[in-house]
């Protein structure tokens, strides 16, 4: 797939399939695919041209099990990252949890928690 100028419009950085010029990935895009958005809302989310948008399409539509596989992968690499994060601060979120309000802030502290046991997140 090439753009107006000869340039392809998708390639291969060190972020993984990327759109042309941007910094967005397909990966991003199916994201928002999966999620089953309208490819006008993507677009316009992704701030991305008609031109790119197609480019995307098409090449998942041609290269389709290469990108899933690759889209896997990176699902399950940011999963494995998300979860060493959240083990890795794990007692220092405990610890923040644990501090009083700041002074003056007891109030708002007070509804906060009151809501939160409303919508079943306390």
């Amino acid at each position: 797939m090439a753009n107006g100028n000869g340039r392809p419009t998708i390639v291969r950085t060190g972020r993984g399939l990327t759109i042309s010029g941007t910094r967005t990935t397909i990966y991003e895009v199916m994201d928002y695919l999966k999620a089953d958005w309208p490819l006008a809302l993507i677009r316009d989310w992704m701030i991305l041209t008609e031109a790119q948008m197609s480019a995307v399409l098409a090449y998942i539509e041609m290269h389709g099990e290469e990108v899933e596989a690759e889209y896997q992968l990176v699902l399950q690499e940011a999963e494995e990252i998300r979860a060493y994060w959240e083990a890795r601060n794990r007692e220092r979120f405990q610890y923040i949890a644990q501090l009083p309000p700041p002074a003056g802030r007891e109030a708002l502290y007070e509804k906060i928690q009151t809501s939160k046991a409303a919508l079943g997140m306390a």
